[in-house]
């Protein structure tokens, strides 16, 4: 059996160090708890995400779909092809663009995204029945600046750096550059 780490703060990290074990250990969490309600539900994981979007966002294309869950359009595609092939999601033509398909959740989908939700409940009373309200709200905002900062960033990296045939990265802003 591996040892872990201890989560406890270290002297010897720096804040940035802190702050990446504590993004790990969320992401840890984060995958544990949408696997307890996939199991659950029993259905995959990996289409929390999709419900999740569509149930906010209403009806979206797919590469909307990668692009707000931040995956390749491929994995994107198959996720979605099962919870049609399921019957939770439905495709239908776009009415601005004719070309295109929207995704939307069907009646069964919507009876799915209410079971999530009190399951959600459920699990978060349960884990955070110590909390208050504000303590709660504030470690939203928290974790929504960090994941804000991060995406901006990979946002600004992408726009001004290029990836070369190496897998490095190459300055897209210097002269000469493509």
């Amino acid at each position: 059996m591996i040892a872990l780490a201890s989560t406890a703060p270290s002297v010897l990290q720096s804040p940035a160090e802190m702050l990446y074990s504590a993004l790990e250990e969320l992401g840890r969490a984060q995958r544990e708890s949408s696997a307890w309600l996939a199991r659950r539900l029993d259905w995959p994981r990996a289409g929390i995400g999709v419900f999740r979007l569509l149930a906010t966002c209403g009806p979206v294309q797919l590469t909307d779909v990668a692009a707000k869950l931040r995956v390749d359009p491929s994995v994107a595609s198959r996720q979605v092809a099962q919870l049609v092939d399921a019957g939770y999601v439905r495709r239908t033509v776009d009415v601005c663009d004719r070309r295109a398909r929207v995704l939307e959740l069907t009646d069964e989908g919507h009876a799915v995204i209410a079971t999530m939700s009190a399951r959600f409940a459920e699990l978060f009373d349960e884990v955070f029945a110590g909390w208050d309200a504000a303590a709660l709200a504030d470690a939203a905002e928290h974790i929504q600046a960090v994941a804000a900062a991060i995406t901006a960033h990979r946002d600004h990296d992408e726009t001004h750096h290029s990836t070369t045939p190496h897998g490095t990265y190459e300055d897209s802003t210097e002269e000469g550059s493509h």
